[in-house]
């Protein structure tokens, strides 16, 4: 019976020891500079990285503060549902200029968010709001679920609006619209 406790022991030891590993791992920040990481385009338009001997097919860019520090920190993740970091880029001039456009493009993708320039209707109806605007982009109709979070105050006068298939839109200083447009946005400010 001894025996069968010091193997559960054992088993649980080496459980929290591979648990003990994985966090480590997790708490651990690399930073990527062109030392140490070799990013390449994909074939199908994404990222692969190289870093030491490791490789990853695909990789995420990521701000890390995205409405304070845009062109600050970016983490590099792997693209899975539990998507993981790899590692952190500190500053743009650590990769050269090419790297950096591919950086940019990879971040334009993710944080496509049209600006809306003018609202021309907005129609509350059964628990949605349907809005038909002008944006950066040109005319966009798009609805959102009242309630929740569709409509996040980023400063006093800037919003930033989800729609029903997260695409993102944003209004960067509500003061700049007309008195009528802003009569029409009163419900979400």
């Amino acid at each position: 019976m001894a025996m069968d406790h010091n193997k559960e022991g054992e088993g649980r030891e080496f459980t929290l020891s591979q648990m003990e590993e994985e966090t480590e791992e997790m708490l651990r920040i690399r930073y990527l500079n062109r030392g140490n990481a070799e990013f390449q385009r994909t074939g199908t338009g994404f990222l692969s990285l190289k870093v030491g001997e490791e490789r990853y097919p695909r990789v995420q860019v990521v701000r890390m503060f995205p409405f304070t520090d845009k062109d600050g920190f970016l983490s590099i993740r792997t693209p899975d549902e539990r998507s993981r970091e790899i590692g952190i880029i500190e500053k743009w001039g650590d990769f050269d200029e090419e790297t950096c456009q591919m950086l940019r493009e990879q971040l334009s993708l993710r944080y496509f968010t049209p600006v809306i320039t003018k609202v021309l209707n907005i129609k509350d109806e059964y628990g949605y709001a349907y809005f038909d605007v002008v944006t950066n982009f040109g005319a966009c109709r798009f609805t959102i679920q009242m309630g929740g979070n569709a409509v996040v105050h980023l400063t006093d006068t800037r919003i930033l609006i989800y729609d029903i298939d997260e695409n993102r839109f944003e209004i960067p200083d509500i003061g700049a619209l007309t008195p009528g447009e802003r009569r029409k946005l009163d419900l979400f400010l």
